[in-house]
């Protein structure tokens, strides 16, 4: 049996390197929600905030980016459904619809942005990937906000006070961590 990896090519996302088949795209769906669901639980509260600092996001682009847009939304439509269903797998372990369930929304769709993106190579360097990131974390703040805004009876200036502002610093940090890991990965596979 061979475990050879698939050349790398102009087009692909990291998943792509591993040998095709629908038990690879079942796995890695799975997975990637399962990962969003665990980065969910390392949650900090905000003070002033309904909405925890997680590493819900990070993991959420980082499926979208490693997946490819079909799988990411994917594994992001599960994340989303099985925690809808009842699975305690939202940040601080809770599950159902909340003010932020907007931001789980944007996971969703920033994950099919930040996959397409990626598809046409913009992980592969550290400015590209900067700018995949940016776009990915604009997508779920133009979704999320407004949710928590409508959801919270908040107005609009204290909906971005309290769902945007004090996440800018952790965003930029996971962007930057975003920027080293996976272009530095599409190097070592290509030696």
């Amino acid at each position: 049996m061979s475990t050879a990896v698939a050349p790398v090519r102009t087009g692909q996302v990291l998943a792509d390197l591993i040998p095709a088949s629908r038990v690879r795209d079942i796995a890695l769906v799975v997975g990637g929600a399962a990962l969003t669901g665990l980065a969910a639980q390392l949650s900090v509260p905000v003070p002033g905030s309904p909405v925890p600092v997680t590493g819900q996001t990070f993991a959420a682009l980082l499926v979208g980016t490693t997946l490819g847009a079909r799988r990411g939304v994917a594994s992001l439509a599960l994340y989303a459904l099985a925690g809808l269903a009842g699975l305690p797998w939202f940040a601080q372990g809770t599950s159902g619809i909340s003010v932020s369930f907007g931001y789980i929304l944007g996971m969703i769709l920033a994950s099919a942005a930040v996959g397409a993106l990626a598809r046409r190579g913009a992980d592969r360097s550290m400015l590209r990937m900067a700018g995949t990131m940016l776009v990915g974390e604009a997508i779920i703040y133009a979704i999320g906000v407004p949710y928590l805004a409508y959801a919270a009876d908040l107005s609009a200036s204290v909906a971005i006070a309290a769902g945007l502002t004090p996440f800018l610093l952790g965003d930029a940090l996971k962007a930057a961590l975003a920027m080293g890991v996976l272009p530095t990965t599409w190097k070592l596979v290509k030696h």
